[in-house]
């Protein structure tokens, strides 16, 4: 069994760990990672947030195409979906991205191994790849090996008929009746997708609105917009049990407000309950290292676990399941192993549903401001009032912003609507730099624009005068 010697190894290839990768070695650390499947990415890339937002566009474009060019004077003939070449098209995303992975390791000399690796003690990795074992000896390791989708019992995966959303991006038939289990992120985004493709969608979720850890008055404007757009919602119904019946999956659950029992038919169930860190057989016990009772894995504030040379990233952390999270933080890493002094607000992570609108969130929520006793001011501003968004035909949503009473400082921002995705990074860049409401107002946004929906919000925040409405 051949050994090599590296200065960080790290553990799985996902946004958290090819990011910790590149920074190790550009601060000249001699550095490998570690992917036990073959194309490098992680979840992310290969199943997650690559695929699915390839997928979300798509459908938008088919969606458009089908029901919103005739009002911009665009009359076209037979619209027909060409699902497997939709489904190409993702695939081709999905091989290019991973394959710029594997050019920036080769580009900053990072050592690719691929197989399964796990602890033979503190400083000894065995990479498995089913054919031959490999030791690895390390002065310091970064554990990056993310989540995997949950499910609770009586909603068994089988991956045919009862899927996640790893199966969900890889269907080879439009449903004709898609039953999501969670109204979260990757529910309601995978459910929009087939909606807009012609499936008919049900949601059910336990809790009594959707996006339940976003502010709430953010839930309650998407679920009207994808009422509208026909989906069918289910609050406040827990599920019972899942049953794949052959052609068909039934979903039994029971309404908490009317205390009775519905039931659910449709040939595709997707469970959509969240994700748990990914920690199986990584050999933790050889190291003596124990997860918490949600499976993650115990660190400090430098992201050290009990051994201060073994680090953990990411998903199997605590805090927010987001690849942005872990792309910081493997920055993080590297630059404190470099004796650096890095920083990183984990309230000033913002949070994104890649819907149509879009949603997007950072800071606090006006119910955590509530129950912490903070005191606030908010002002909002509606895009149908927004020149820009009307002549997008994009009407829907708004941006609120919560600021201190005081200080003006601004404590959150939420906001629903087109390219919110994108419009949240001012609002992250304003509240890194610690921005009060007045400073966002005073400064100039281009016209028309759809930024300018955030100064609006800035100037109804500060004193109550916004311009245009």
């Amino acid at each position: 069994m051949s050994t090599d010697n590296f200065d960080v190894v790290v553990i799985g290839s996902g946004p958290g760990g090819y990011v910790c990768a590149i920074r190790m070695a550009q601060l000249g650390f001699k550095t490998a990672i570690v992917e036990r499947y073959s194309t490098l990415g992680g979840t992310c890339l290969n199943v997650g947030c690559i695929p699915s937002k390839a997928l979300l566009d798509s459908s938008e474009r088919y969606h458009e195409t089908v029901h919103s060019h005739q009002v911009h004077g665009i009359n076209v003939g037979e619209v027909k979906l060409d699902f497997s070449q939709m489904m190409k098209r993702v695939s081709d995303v999905v091989d290019t991205t991973c394959g710029g992975v594997k050019y920036l390791m080769d580009k900053n000399k990072i050592t690719t191994l691929h197989g399964h690796g796990s602890f033979k003690d503190k400083n000894t990795l065995i990479v498995d790849d089913g054919k031959n074992k490999k030791e690895i000896t390390f002065k310091n390791a970064v554990i990056a090996t993310g989540s995997k989708p949950t499910s609770f019992p009586g909603m068994e995966i089988d991956k045919k008929r009862i899927i996640t959303s790893t199966e969900a991006l890889k269907l080879k038939e439009v449903p004709k009746h898609l039953i999501v289990i969670g109204g979260g992120v990757i529910g309601l985004e995978l459910g929009s997708v087939y909606r807009r493709l012609g499936s008919k969608v049900s949601v059910v979720e336990y809790m009594d609105g959707i996006i339940a850890m976003m502010d709430k008055e953010l839930g309650r404007n998407l679920q009207k917009v994808l009422k509208k757009d026909g989906i069918e919602f289910y609050l406040s119904h827990k599920v019972e049990k899942v049953e794949n019946k052959g052609d068909t999956t039934v979903v039994t659950a029971t309404d908490m407000k009317k205390e009775k029992q519905i039931t659910l038919e449709g040939d595709y169930t997707l469970i959509s309950v969240g994700r748990k860190a990914f920690t199986h057989s990584l050999g933790l016990e050889n190291i003596g290292i124990e997860c918490d009772d949600r499976g993650r894995i115990p660190t400090d504030d430098h992201l050290q676990t009990k051994h201060s040379h073994i680090f953990a990233i990411g998903d199997v952390t605590k805090g927010v399941m987001l690849a942005h999270k872990a792309e910081e933080e493997g920055v993080f890493v590297a630059e404190y192993l470099a004796g650096q002094k890095p920083h990183l607000n984990y309230n000033l992570i913002p949070g994104v549903v890649y819907t149509w609108p879009e949603v997007a969130s950072v800071g606090k929520t006006e119910e955590e401001l509530k129950a912490e006793g903070v005191k606030y001011k908010k002002g909002s501003f509606p895009f149908k009032a927004l020149g820009r968004a009307r002549a997008s035909e994009e009407s829907d949503g708004l941006i609120k912003v919560l600021a201190h009473p005081e200080t003006d400082e601004i404590l959150g921002v939420h906001m629903i609507g087109p390219r919110c995705a994108d419009l949240i990074a001012e609002a992250v860049l304003a509240m890194e730099y610690r921005a009060s409401a007045e400073d966002i107002a005073r400064t100039c946004h281009a016209h028309p624009t759809y930024t300018e929906a955030f100064k609006e919000a800035c100037l109804a925040a500060t004193d109550n005068r916004p311009l245009h409405l």
